[in-house]
């Protein structure tokens, strides 16, 4: 074992000189066996190297195997052209620079997009399936098996008019999903998991990252505890670290993204940040750290129907835009206040439709006869919601919305008697900054130089999104970056 148990309470690097034995050794050490981590290991070993996964739970997964498996792809997929959409990669990063931003990294975005078709096949040819179908409608994702959907509002205001629409949200094959539980992410985390199987990578399950360590100012391996006791893991190319957010660190939420703290964390418990400490402790960059994905618990198809308002009683966004856009619009820009205010006849329509979240179809607070009344019930000033529902109806009696830009097939004026369901404070969020890497997935000193042996992916980095967020951007990137860090270890100069 380890010389004089070294301590396991502090996230500071500790020097290879203070260890005696190596328990575990291999060219590349992967932390967390998630998207991004499963990516890593394959890529270095099929790179030639011997792998070594670290994973503090007792099986493979993470947060990714409970998503529901978006994948966001675009440029020209084989599932894309299959299904008769027209894209390109220069109209992929047109969208994803304005949808992400602001402040993206813009070098990231094109680099993305140039490889995503590459990264879908190689998904493919991993075993991950895909159904040639489309799922058209307003949703948190397809509630059948269909392999393509629109996840990131591209077919709204404001992006309809910046670049042509293209659905990009891929997600893997599978019947009788359970969200929450086992949705397409399983599908997407479980072929990788059996080609992590068919390849000579070894695992290690309830080994819990504690520290670096180093030699000089190079990252050679870590220091992890297995049920408690200290291991000490040696990686003669490279550690890729893949130990996801820290949305589940109060401490950090409450310092860099405050207006998560105390909101449920849709992650998993394990995402406590601790590849970001151990690597700020090395002098790491950290990137974007008070961005943050948030999801309303709203039914789209009910959202684009009706109209949504905050607590002034005033519109906000356009309501058939991407459901995780009106989430971060309520929470980050309008104090966690929404009211979804609906007509009888578009409510009835909504409630015939299809939905992947029945759950999110709970019965209105209020009912009224007139505006005024609902006005009144709501608590709001006179003639705020008054005035609302009359510009909108003025401009909607000729199916457009030039406030806000609501597609016109979803544009109706708002009759009587009406409902509002009350969503405040319905929501909940991920962080999405982390550990500033290159494209080659180095993690980055904050002088701007890589730190030597030391690589990281998925959502322990600041990935794609700056800002914005669209649904499949956190599996895409870390899977895309997370084979791109296994290569890049592989690849290091063995110590």
């Amino acid at each position: 074992m380890t010389k004089a148990k070294p301590q396991t309470d502090t996230v500071r690097p500790l020097p290879a000189s203070s260890v005696e034995t190596w328990d575990f050794e291999a060219d590349v050490v992967v932390v967390g066996y998630g998207i991004a981590g499963v990516c890593a290991a394959i890529e270095a070993a099929r790179a030639g190297a011997s792998v070594l996964i670290l994973e503090r739970t007792g099986g493979w997964g993470g947060a990714a195997a409970l998503a529901g498996g978006f994948i966001y792809l675009g440029g020209g997929t084989a599932l894309q052209k299959s299904l008769g959409f027209d894209d390109t990669v220069e109209n992929m990063t047109t969208f994803l620079t304005a949808a992400l931003g602001p402040g993206v990294d813009t070098a990231k975005i094109a680099d993305y997009c140039a490889g995503s078709v590459e990264h879908f096949d190689w998904l493919v040819d991993c075993g991950v399936p895909f159904k040639e179908s489309f799922w058209g409608e307003p949703g948190w994702e397809p509630p059948h098996d269909e392999g393509l959907m629109y996840s990131g509002g591209e077919n709204s205001a404001p992006f309809l008019d910046l670049a042509k629409p293209a659905p990009r949200g891929h997600i893997p094959q599978l019947a009788d999903k359970k969200i929450g539980q086992r949705s397409g992410g399983y599908m997407l985390m479980k072929p990788l998991a059996d080609t992590v199987a068919s390849l000579p990578i070894d695992v290690e399950y309830d080994t819990r990252l504690r520290r670096l360590i180093v030699e000089d100012d190079r990252v050679i391996g870590v220091l992890a505890t297995h049920f408690g006791t200290p291991v000490a893991v040696r990686a003669k190319r490279g550690v890729v670290l893949a130990t996801g957010s820290f949305a589940y660190d109060t401490a950090m939420v409450e310092r860099y993204t405050p207006k998560l703290s105390g909101r449920p964390g849709a992650a998993i418990e394990e995402h406590d940040g601790i590849g970001i400490r151990v690597a700020q402790a090395l002098g790491a960059e950290l990137a974007h750290m008070d961005a943050s994905e948030v999801a309303i618990f709203g039914d789209p198809q009910m959202m684009a129907r009706g109209i949504l308002v905050n607590g002034r009683g005033q519109r906000y966004i356009p309501e058939d835009t991407y459901p995780g856009r009106i989430g971060q619009a309520t929470l980050l820009d309008n104090d966690n206040q929404a009211f979804l205010v609906i007509d009888e006849t578009s409510l009835e329509e909504a409630l015939a439709t299809e939905s992947a979240t029945p759950f999110f179809r709970f019965p209105p607070k209020w009912v009224a006869e007139s505006v005024a009344e609902l006005e009144a019930e709501m608590g709001l000033p006179e003639q705020t919601l008054q005035t609302t529902i009359a510009t909108y109806n003025r401009h909607a009696a000729s199916g457009s919305d030039p406030v806000l830009g609501k597609k016109a097939e979803w544009v109706r004026p708002i009759s009587t008697p009406l409902a509002c369901f009350d969503l405040r404070g319905f929501t909940a969020g991920f962080t999405l900054g982390g550990l500033a890497t290159d494209l080659d997935s180095r993690v980055l000193h904050v002088t701007g130089e890589p730190i030597p042996g030391l690589f990281a992916a998925g959502r322990a980095t600041s990935g794609l999104c700056a800002g914005g967020y669209v649904s499949g951007a956190s599996l895409g990137d870390g899977s895309f970056y997370g084979r791109r860090a296994g290569r890049a270890a592989a690849a290091n100069n063995a110590v």
